[in-house]
Protein backbone atom coordinates (compact mmCIF):
# COMPACT_ATOMS: atom_id res chain seq x y z
CA UNK A 1 0.00 0.00 0.00
CA UNK A 2 2.82 2.13 1.05
CA UNK A 3 4.57 1.37 -2.32
CA UNK A 4 1.04 2.36 -4.87
CA UNK A 5 0.88 5.66 -2.66
CA UNK A 6 4.01 6.50 -3.17
CA UNK A 7 4.13 5.65 -7.09
CA UNK A 8 1.55 7.90 -7.01
CA UNK A 9 2.66 10.68 -5.50
CA UNK A 10 5.67 10.92 -7.81
CA UNK A 11 3.14 10.13 -10.90
CA UNK A 12 1.40 13.27 -10.08
CA UNK A 13 4.21 15.53 -9.10
CA UNK A 14 6.06 14.65 -12.36
CA UNK A 15 3.22 15.34 -14.22
CA UNK A 16 2.56 18.68 -12.44
CA UNK A 17 6.26 19.27 -13.51
CA UNK A 18 5.94 18.29 -17.56
CA UNK A 19 2.83 20.40 -17.42
CA UNK A 20 4.42 23.41 -16.06
CA UNK A 21 7.26 23.28 -18.48
CA UNK A 22 4.75 22.68 -21.66
CA UNK A 23 2.77 25.71 -20.77
CA UNK A 24 6.19 27.80 -19.87
CA UNK A 25 7.21 26.71 -23.60
CA UNK A 26 5.10 29.15 -25.58
CA UNK A 27 5.40 32.14 -23.32
CA UNK A 28 9.28 31.81 -23.39
CA UNK A 29 9.13 31.64 -27.72
CA UNK A 30 6.95 34.71 -27.64
CA UNK A 31 9.61 36.72 -25.24
CA UNK A 32 12.46 35.66 -27.66
CA UNK A 33 10.52 36.25 -30.71
CA UNK A 34 9.27 39.94 -29.85
CA UNK A 35 12.93 40.42 -28.48
CA UNK A 36 14.59 39.09 -31.44
CA UNK A 37 12.24 41.25 -33.95
CA UNK A 38 13.09 44.88 -32.00
CA UNK A 39 16.63 43.57 -32.41
CA UNK A 40 15.97 43.28 -35.69
CA UNK A 41 14.43 46.79 -36.45
CA UNK A 42 17.35 48.39 -34.21
CA UNK A 43 20.22 46.84 -36.22
CA UNK A 44 18.03 48.10 -39.29
CA UNK A 45 17.97 51.84 -37.45
CA UNK A 46 21.63 51.66 -37.33
CA UNK A 47 22.17 51.02 -40.94
CA UNK A 48 20.08 53.30 -42.03
CA UNK A 49 21.67 56.23 -39.53
CA UNK A 50 24.84 55.26 -41.09
CA UNK A 51 26.12 54.01 -37.93
CA UNK A 52 28.62 51.92 -39.22
CA UNK A 53 30.89 50.80 -36.17
CA UNK A 54 27.88 50.28 -34.12
CA UNK A 55 26.50 47.90 -37.07
CA UNK A 56 29.69 46.13 -37.14
CA UNK A 57 29.08 45.15 -33.19
CA UNK A 58 25.61 44.52 -34.15
CA UNK A 59 26.59 41.57 -36.66
CA UNK A 60 28.47 38.09 -36.75
CA UNK A 61 30.61 36.74 -39.16
CA UNK A 62 32.20 33.08 -39.73
CA UNK A 63 34.95 34.70 -41.19
CA UNK A 64 37.59 37.02 -40.48
CA UNK A 65 36.59 40.51 -42.10
CA UNK A 66 37.75 43.55 -40.60
CA UNK A 67 35.74 46.51 -39.34
CA UNK A 68 37.44 48.72 -42.15
CA UNK A 69 36.60 46.30 -44.59
CA UNK A 70 33.15 46.28 -43.43
CA UNK A 71 32.74 49.61 -43.04
CA UNK A 72 34.17 50.08 -46.55
CA UNK A 73 32.02 47.92 -47.71
CA UNK A 74 28.55 49.02 -46.70
CA UNK A 75 29.24 52.99 -46.52
CA UNK A 76 29.70 52.51 -50.04
CA UNK A 77 26.68 50.00 -51.16
CA UNK A 78 23.93 51.31 -53.66
CA UNK A 79 21.05 50.36 -51.23
CA UNK A 80 20.40 50.84 -47.34
CA UNK A 81 16.76 50.80 -45.58
CA UNK A 82 14.18 53.34 -46.09
CA UNK A 83 13.06 54.92 -42.90
CA UNK A 84 9.48 54.75 -41.03
CA UNK A 85 6.88 52.17 -42.12
CA UNK A 86 9.18 51.42 -45.28
CA UNK A 87 11.74 49.78 -43.50
CA UNK A 88 9.72 46.30 -42.23
CA UNK A 89 6.84 44.79 -43.37
CA UNK A 90 4.79 41.16 -42.66
CA UNK A 91 7.95 40.13 -40.32
CA UNK A 92 7.72 36.74 -39.07
CA UNK A 93 9.93 35.27 -36.65
CA UNK A 94 10.90 31.62 -36.04
CA UNK A 95 12.60 30.19 -32.98
CA UNK A 96 15.76 27.99 -34.17
CA UNK A 97 16.85 28.08 -30.16
CA UNK A 98 16.84 30.13 -27.19
CA UNK A 99 19.32 32.09 -28.60
CA UNK A 100 18.86 31.43 -32.90
CA UNK A 101 15.92 32.94 -34.55
CA UNK A 102 15.46 33.43 -38.40
CA UNK A 103 13.50 36.83 -39.52
CA UNK A 104 11.84 36.79 -42.32
CA UNK A 105 10.60 40.20 -43.26
CA UNK A 106 9.84 42.74 -46.30
CA UNK A 107 12.31 44.95 -46.21
CA UNK A 108 12.14 48.62 -48.14
CA UNK A 109 15.41 49.57 -49.78
CA UNK A 110 16.39 53.31 -50.63
CA UNK A 111 19.35 54.18 -53.55
CA UNK A 112 19.05 54.36 -56.66
CA UNK A 113 15.61 55.16 -57.81
CA UNK A 114 12.39 54.31 -55.67
CA UNK A 115 11.89 52.35 -52.74
CA UNK A 116 12.49 48.61 -53.55
CA UNK A 117 11.09 46.06 -51.80
CA UNK A 118 12.64 42.25 -51.04
CA UNK A 119 11.44 39.64 -49.25
CA UNK A 120 13.84 37.02 -47.41
CA UNK A 121 14.77 35.46 -44.38
CA UNK A 122 17.84 36.24 -41.95
CA UNK A 123 19.86 34.43 -39.24
CA UNK A 124 19.64 36.30 -35.61
CA UNK A 125 21.98 34.82 -33.20
CA UNK A 126 22.17 36.51 -29.54
CA UNK A 127 25.89 36.85 -27.59
CA UNK A 128 26.66 38.53 -24.68
CA UNK A 129 22.23 39.73 -24.49
CA UNK A 130 22.15 40.96 -27.91
CA UNK A 131 20.66 40.36 -30.85
CA UNK A 132 23.60 40.40 -34.26
CA UNK A 133 22.54 39.77 -37.71
CA UNK A 134 24.49 37.84 -40.39
CA UNK A 135 27.32 40.13 -41.50
CA UNK A 136 26.83 38.62 -44.80
CA UNK A 137 23.48 38.95 -44.71
CA UNK A 138 23.45 42.75 -44.65
CA UNK A 139 26.33 43.00 -47.11
CA UNK A 140 23.98 40.56 -49.92
CA UNK A 141 21.28 43.09 -49.12
CA UNK A 142 22.85 46.18 -49.61
CA UNK A 143 24.37 45.14 -53.10
CA UNK A 144 28.13 45.43 -51.36
CA UNK A 145 30.44 44.09 -54.42
CA UNK A 146 33.02 41.94 -53.07
CA UNK A 147 36.14 43.91 -54.30
CA UNK A 148 37.73 42.84 -57.76
CA UNK A 149 41.26 42.36 -57.58
CA UNK A 150 43.58 40.28 -59.89
CA UNK A 151 42.63 37.21 -61.19
CA UNK A 152 44.91 34.08 -62.49
CA UNK A 153 43.75 33.54 -65.60
CA UNK A 154 44.01 30.07 -67.50
CA UNK A 155 46.76 28.98 -68.89
CA UNK A 156 47.73 30.73 -73.02
CA UNK A 157 48.20 28.25 -75.68
CA UNK A 158 51.36 29.36 -77.75
CA UNK A 159 50.31 29.09 -81.39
Amino acid sequence: MRRLALVLMLAVSLSTVCSARVQMEPVISGEVKAEAERGFGEILELWHGGKWDALFERTFSGGSQTRENFVGRISTAPSRPACCWQQKQEVTVTVKKEKSVVVRAKIGLEGVGDIQYRTRSFKLKKEDGVWRMSRSDVLSLAGASKKKGWKRRGKTRAR
